[in-house]
């Protein structure tokens, strides 16, 4: 009486007689919809792994992976910062240098120990190790502790141990832990000379680390998409919906992120250079060749921001405050109208000037979103078109570009599933169920939807898209179409008033 799984057994070869179990799985698999609120930031820190994207939770998690938010252009602890302020919540952080960057370094005692930071970048130099005696009668004890990061403890180091042996075994230590609770130290490595001069009761702090920030340009921003990736192309297979390299105002790099945000179905967001003119943005939009709803180009009208942790009021790119309102919008709406949080001011209100419609004309019909105050919401900081880059007016919207890759990139996690598996009604019936039973869900959550009725979806999957010739060549094809919610953009209310106007009134019932 075996029991298999479906599939397993070729029952229409079955000789021996008996009962024959097998386990059938869910005929109806379901889709959740992929994450929309992942934000991938490219930028420069003062600690943590280059090129490599961490997982970012909050300014705290950024502090002991990345080190503090620094008073520069191309900061990536700046941007997340801002986006925090617009509700984001969930990063893919990739810091670049530009090759100049140095692990700060120490000497304990001559020829005895050598320290050396984890990570290259400034945080390194107030890192310190502190040698004092152990808990344990003829031991030592190592901390290692820096502002920013926990401190680590490595007790009752070397117990009968002298001379150069002591120092091994310290090194061994930090390096590889010396418990079951205390692993191996994240902050520096150390290596044993050969000293031999017992050890003192002191601190020693490294020094000469460098951040490598210094001549960061677009092309370091975007890096490299050949192993191991850098800069952009670390994002890949991240699942960042929106993405940005900070304050990346290099026109040269549009076209590229434009590729790249194609390709991962990303919203990359850009900007122009810092007190830029509208016609100098316009012209530089066309001369980059860009018109695709995969970018967002922000007018180089940058904003005033108060930098609490370096006790500033700073300039910064319009960038973080777009991406992190996007991130943590449902990929249905739009970033029109919808309030900017920590704005002080922008170069433009700071002038005491505000945009006319000329000007906003010519920046949206360009396709260039801008920061404004008012919007037409209130007297409040907010984007004024909540468009990308595209012309075409249907899919020119902030909304398009996330609902197309939110619903692109579900499908493609999750329809896999089906290659590989025979072609037979049964199994067309299963797939486009399973399409649409994901399409029902956004239209049940008001995501999508026939405002003025009927349906809002279709999902086709039968013999007159699959004819007999392509499936006789492995394909199985289905078509689906979907209508989005409209973004109410231009809102138009007729007014009729004198004193002749005449009210009618219907006495019939409706």
């Amino acid at each position: 009486m075996p029991i298999s799984q479906q599939g397993q057994i070729n029952t229409t070869a079955l000789i021996v007689p008996d009962l024959y179990v097998q386990i059938v799985p869910p005929q109806v698999a379901l889709l959740n919809g992929v994450p929309t609120n992942v934000l991938g930031i490219v930028g420069t820190a003062q600690w943590g792994p280059a090129n490599s994207p961490a997982i970012i939770g909050d300014m705290a998690a950024y502090a002991r992976t990345f080190g503090a938010v620094q008073n520069r252009k191309y900061d990536m602890g700046t941007a997340v910062a801002i986006a925090v302020q617009q509700g984001a919540n969930n990063f893919r952080c990739v810091r670049v240098t530009d090759g100049t960057d140095a692990a700060a370094t120490a000497t304990v005692q001559t020829n005895c120990l050598t320290l050396t930071a984890k990570y290259t970048g400034t945080l390194g130099n107030t890192v310190g190790l502190t040698l004092a005696n152990g808990s344990a009668a003829g031991t030592w004890k190592a901390t290692i502790a820096a502002p920013a990061l926990a401190p680590e403890v490595f007790d009752n180091i070397g117990a009968g141990l002298s001379g150069n042996a002591l120092w091994v075994a310290i090194a061994a230590a930090i390096n590889n832990g010396n418990s079951v609770q205390r692993g191996p130290s994240q902050i520096l490595t150390a290596t044993a000379g050969a000293g031999v001069t017992a050890p003192s009761a002191a601190t020693t702090t490294l020094t000469g680390g460098t951040d490598g920030a210094t001549t960061i340009t677009g092309t370091v921003l975007l890096g490299q998409d050949t192993i191991p990736r850098k800069g952009m192309y670390a994002l890949r297979n991240t699942g960042a919906s929106v993405a940005m390299l900070a304050d990346c105002d290099d026109s040269t790099t549009w076209a590229t992120q434009v590729t790249y945000g194609l390709a991962e179905g990303t919203y990359m967001i850009g900007t122009g250079p810092a007190g830029d003119s509208i016609s100098n943005a316009t012209t530089a939009k066309s001369t980059a060749g860009i018109d695709s709803y995969a970018f967002k180009l922000l007018f180089g009208d940058w904003v005033y921001w108060l930098d609490t942790v370096n006790g500033a009021t700073r300039l910064v790119s319009p960038q973080a405050f777009v991406a992190g309102l996007l991130a943590n919008l449902s990929p249905q709406n739009s970033s029109l109208n919808k309030q900017i949080y920590g704005v002080v001011g922008t170069q433009k209100s700071n002038a005491n000037q505000t945009y006319s419609s000329a000007e906003l004309q010519s920046l949206i019909g360009a396709g260039i979103d801008v920061i404004a105050n008012p919007v037409p919401g209130g007297s409040y900081f907010g984007c004024r078109a909540g468009h990308n880059t595209s012309s075409n007016s249907l899919t020119y919207g902030d909304n398009y570009t996330r609902m197309t890759n939110y619903i692109a990139s579900t499908i493609n996690a999750g329809m896999g599933k089906y290659v590989g598996q025979l072609q037979s009604v049964t199994v067309r019936q299963q797939a486009a169920a399973t399409l649409s039973n994901f399409l029902s869900s956004m239209e049940q959550q008001g995501m999508i939807g026939a405002v003025n009725g009927g349906p809002a979806y279709s999902v086709q999957i039968d013999a007159a898209n699959n004819p007999t010739n392509r499936v006789a060549l492995g394909y199985m094809q289905a078509d689906v179409k979907v209508i989005y919610l409209s973004v109410i953009e231009k809102f138009l209310v007729n007014v009729e008033g004198s004193q002749a106007t005449v009210i009618r009134t219907s006495t019939s019932n409706q």
